[in-house]
């Protein structure tokens, strides 16, 4: 499997996650099963299939954190030397041109992606147009409500 790429931010949040599930979701959750073994017949135990079902999910997200973090490519974007170009984890600032909105987005691996929040996925077509441009260009969008032309009046590597 190839590499995929991870913002240094985005690898913190993980393992600060993965830290939280075994330390503390992964002994609350043997504890509960542990207490409702001990009210006796399991068949009809809800609080035991409930911490069961509890636990499965914990695990499933344990491993698959292992597995984004064992493929991960963490790129310290503070590092980054690309004389004003648009590469993954820059902060960029456009002025989309149809309503002279101004917006700031972060380009960054596919789990890190979180619209709202101005992150966006290296794989999405607004990062594809911005990725090479540099201040003062003008990326073109396809949506699916036409063609956004940006203006990239920043690049930062934050």
């Amino acid at each position: 499997m190839s590499k995929v790429p991870l913002t240094a931010t985005g690898a913190e949040k993980l393992r600060a996650e993965l830290e939280r599930l075994k330390r503390i979701e992964r002994p609350r959750i043997i504890q509960a099963i542990a207490e409702a073994r001990a009210h006796g017949d399991l068949r009809e135990n809800a609080e035991y299939h409930a911490a069961k079902e509890q636990q499965g999910f914990v695990e499933g997200r344990i491993k698959e954190i292992e597995g984004k973090l064992s493929h991960a490519h963490v790129i310290d974007v503070t590092k980054i030397h690309a004389d004003g170009k648009v590469v993954f984890g820059a902060t960029v600032e456009v002025l989309e041109l149809e309503d002279e909105s101004e917006h700031t987005f972060q380009i960054v691996g596919e789990d890190e992606a979180d619209y709202k929040n101005g992150l966006i996925s290296v794989s999405s077509p607004m990062a594809r147009a911005l990725i090479g441009k540099t201040e003062g260009d003008v990326a073109k969008v396809q949506t699916p409500g036409g063609i956004r032309e940006m203006e990239i009046l920043a690049v930062r590597y934050l």
